[in-house]
């Protein structure tokens, strides 16, 4: 997988945690100290995910049958699909933020990055090349969602884009996965 590819793909994953760090950060009740909880929990939660996915994708394709292009390209278009969905059920809303919910947010924003994991991760047999990629995925979604912090400090007005990262995040999904089925 190209440097780009790969890129695009942790930016898309990433933009869930934005969204979440847009609101937390807009909200005026929770402290540095819940900022850089959530950040390393999503960033950790999306290596972490995308690690596990992988390799049960390397396990799949060597001692079951090979995932073809098609079918990753496939899924991770539902996913994208998904995102979509996400972000119409929850209309823009922010999450209530209590102490130890960071976790839980960390989990739930990166729980598609198990699937991009095995769908697109998995074809490299080299381990070190795999966790090379997956710590990518996190140190980018570490890197956005702090940057989230850093935007709703300063533009509270911002709150917009907080209200469409699902979207947009679902759409570059979509479209990296119709990139992967065809081309």
């Amino acid at each position: 997988m190209d440097f780009y590819s790969l890129l695009l793909i942790a930016i898309a994953l990433s933009l869930d945690a934005f969204g979440v760090a847009l609101c937390i950060g807009l909200n005026r009740g929770v402290r540095i100290k819940g900022r850089v909880l959530f950040s390393a929990c999503s960033g950790f939660f999306q290596f972490l995910f995308a690690f596990i996915g992988a390799y049960a994708g390397v396990l799949f394709n060597t001692y079951i049958a090979s995932v073809p292009k098609v079918i990753g390209g496939a899924l991770i278009s539902i996913v994208g699909i998904l995102m979509l969905k996400e972000g119409f059920q929850n209309k823009g809303e922010c999450p209530v933020i209590r102490p130890g919910t960071y976790f839980i947010l960390g989990i739930s924003v990166s729980i598609d990055a198990m699937v991009i994991g095995f769908t697109v991760l998995n074809n490299i047999n080299n381990n070190l090349i795999i966790l090379r990629n997956t710590l990518f995925i996190g140190v980018v979604t570490l890197i956005i969602s702090s940057l989230a912090f850093v935007i709703a400090k300063y533009l509270k007005k911002i709150e917009l884009l907080g209200k469409y990262a699902d979207y947009i995040g679902g759409v570059i999904l979509v479209i990296f996965g119709i990139k992967m089925m065809f081309f």
